[in-house]
């Protein structure tokens, strides 16, 4: 199903979908490096970059966290005190249900990124959502055949149900799907996430960098 042919003014929200960082149950891929304990570190510490970005690109009215594992835990909660960002849970389902809904929580434009991708910038973020003021849909595309960042003017469930997620199919596949649809997209940076331990190393470089 594709969505209508529209173009909207209104504000764009930014959404950003995290996991509680639980030992063993975030960042596994990181454990072979890290063991379960400095992995769980490791994505409470891009979760805080995520968000940090998030509040240096929109107000805080503008972002949404949303949690997943434990939706109480004092890394959300900390969050949402030191920035003002709403906290809600995550809904049930694929990543392709969860990053739907959330970018549909909202009237008008929206745009919702993972925690784990430090190299969308704010100065990135503002331009995606520039770039989704002339387009239906704005995309992040990633080193590794996925996307760091999607926006969306409206609900387009073929941009999310039934979608290879995880592989390096699904950027072509999305790519596919909005030629099918008709829809006008910007794919104005590529970025990298950190899911491996050699991702890990790079982001260590990275952060050292003067901003």
């Amino acid at each position: 199903m594709c969505a209508k042919r529209f173009i909207t003014r209104l504000p764009v929200t930014l959404h950003v979908l995290a996991k509680a960082p639980l030992p063993g149950q975030a960042k596994t891929r990181l454990m072979p490096l890290l063991g379960q304990q400095g992995a769980a570190d490791a994505h409470a510490e891009l979760v805080r970059f995520s968000v940090a970005n998030a509040c240096r690109a929109f107000a805080p009215k503008r972002v949404t966290l949303w949690t997943a594992l434990e939706h109480q835990h004092p890394l959300f909660t900390a969050l949402a005190r030191q920035y003002g960002v709403t906290l809600t849970p995550q809904v049930s389902g694929d990543l392709g249900a969860r990053m739907r809904h959330a970018l549909n929580a909202d009237p008008g434009p929206s745009m919702v990124i993972g925690s784990d991708c430090p190299s969308i910038t704010p100065s990135l973020l503002r331009l995606c959502a520039a770039q989704l003021a002339d387009h239906q849909v704005v995309i992040l595309p990633a080193e590794d055949g996925g996307y760091g960042l999607i926006g969306t003017q409206e609900d387009t469930p073929s941009l999310f149900h039934d979608m290879p997620w995880g592989s390096e199919r699904v950027l072509a596949k999305t790519r596919d799907r909005l030629a099918a649809c008709g829809l006008t997209a910007a794919f104005p940076a590529t970025v990298w996430d950190v899911d491996r331990p050699e991702d890990w190393q790079r982001w260590l470089q990275f952060r050292r960098k003067p901003t």
